[in-house]
């Protein structure tokens, strides 16, 4: 017991607030008698301005994260079906009755009907899986946040043994992934967990944030001296550590942030709303939850692409570094810090101890460990990046700062 209860404090990484839901605004209409004829052309007069402003604020709204395609349908210059790459048809659902006030939004698959995704305006899109999914298929563990706190604290030859048992085997449970999606586990992530990653030999996130920027610097100027929008996506965002500073830098026309977990995307969200310097930015930002082995973008669409200590929490490592080169653009950039697997080794040494002294399967490690830089190397070249554009940089003991363009 006392192994795992070590093993517990060693895995726990972040903590965060409860779901916030939002609020539902209704509209009453009230019924006038056929003698208050004046009253009824004034209310009339009335419901048709509100009206004319409803359709305003959509518009607004559309021509901000939508634009119309060659199908004639509005849809997002960027997102697309994880799965088929098709485009998405936007719709927005419910009355908006002010500017700040927040609508539900629908994204159909041009090519299937029955894939589509919904989201808030004032919270996030889920493109992680269509509404209409085959609810025969197995679920993330990440759809109950209560069983993922407990398995986190459960030795790796039984996690998913008990994920399965919970749920007559329709739970997957995959360690690195789902460890984060617990709403206790979101709040602690800059409340002192992120500052410890220091240990490792990260620099901070606001040095971080600087050589990231500066990297990206020469594909945003070039974007910028042709006059064409940029993009830089904060991919495994967390709670918007970095997200906020992108967004505030003044350099990026697009931020859009995306993670596998809600419980980080609601905090994320939460910081967002608190920052006014957000509040007064130009900067065009998203919240998108999705799957980084499945990138919800167009192809040769992303300029600049950041992971930040994030990459030894994807199990799909392998599709997700050619997800990444997938999105970029021709010369686009992709900036990332992670661990060398050295900096796990009393987890990884725990993991075999509860495990009988064996090996654990990689699906149920606590996070990748990447044994050497060359190994990293091999991982970036076999994703498409070719080896003369890949810079992989030991900081410290053992915190990795990768550059790779395209």
């Amino acid at each position: 017991m006392k192994l795992y209860a070590a093993a517990a404090i060693v895995l726990l990484s972040h903590v965060a607030e409860s779901f916030v839901h939002p609020t539902t605004t209704t509209v009453s209409v009230s019924t006038l008698s056929s003698t208050a004829e004046p009253l009824v052309e004034v209310n009339n007069d009335a419901d048709e301005q509100k009206k004319q402003k409803r359709q305003q604020l959509k518009q607004a709204l559309l021509g901000k994260i939508g634009s119309p395609s060659s199908n004639n349908f509005i849809s997002d210059p960027l997102l697309v079906d994880p799965m088929t790459k098709e485009p998405l048809s936007l719709s927005l659902k419910g009355p908006i009755l002010g500017s700040n006030a927040g609508v539900r939004l629908t994204l159909k698959s041009a090519s299937d009907s029955e894939r589509v995704f919904e989201g808030r305006s004032d919270a996030y899109i889920n493109l992680l899986e269509p509404i209409s999914d085959d609810k025969d298929e197995k679920t993330s563990v990440s759809t109950s946040p209560i069983l993922a706190s407990l398995l986190t604290l459960t030795p790796p030859p039984v996690r998913s043994l008990v994920a399965n048992i919970s749920s007559n085997s329709d739970l997957e449970y995959i360690p690195m992934r789902d460890l984060f999606t617990d709403p206790s586990v979101s709040f602690a992530y800059e409340r002192g967990w992120r500052q410890g990653f220091a240990a490792a030999g990260f620099p901070g996130a606001d040095k971080e944030f600087d050589l990231a920027k500066e990297y990206f610097a020469p594909v945003i100027d070039k974007k910028r001296s042709s006059g064409e929008d940029n993009v830089v996506v904060d991919m495994s965002c967390a709670t918007g550590l970095f997200t906020r500073r992108f967004t505030t830098s003044g350099e990026y026309d697009r931020v859009i942030a995306c993670d596998y977990s809600d419980s980080m995307l609601t905090e994320a969200r939460r910081r967002i709303r608190a920052d006014s310097d957000i509040a007064s930015s130009n900067t065009q930002l998203d919240l998108v939850r999705c799957d980084v082995a499945k990138i919800p973008f167009k192809s040769d669409s992303i300029d600049a692409f950041h992971a930040g200590a994030a990459m030894h929490c994807w199990p799909e490592i392998e599709e997700s570094l050619k997800e990444i080169h997938r999105v970029l653009v021709p010369g686009g950039r992709y900036f990332a810090s992670t661990f060398l697997g050295t900096y796990f080794q009393n987890v990884a040494n725990l993991e075999k101890t509860s495990n009988g002294g064996s090996d654990v399967e990689p699906s149920m490690q606590a996070f990748q460990y990447f044994p050497t830089v060359e190994g990293l190397r091999d991982l970036l070249l076999n994703a498409g990046f070719d080896d003369d554009k890949v810079d992989v940089e030991v900081i410290g003991a053992a915190c990795v700062i990768i550059r790779c363009e395209k």
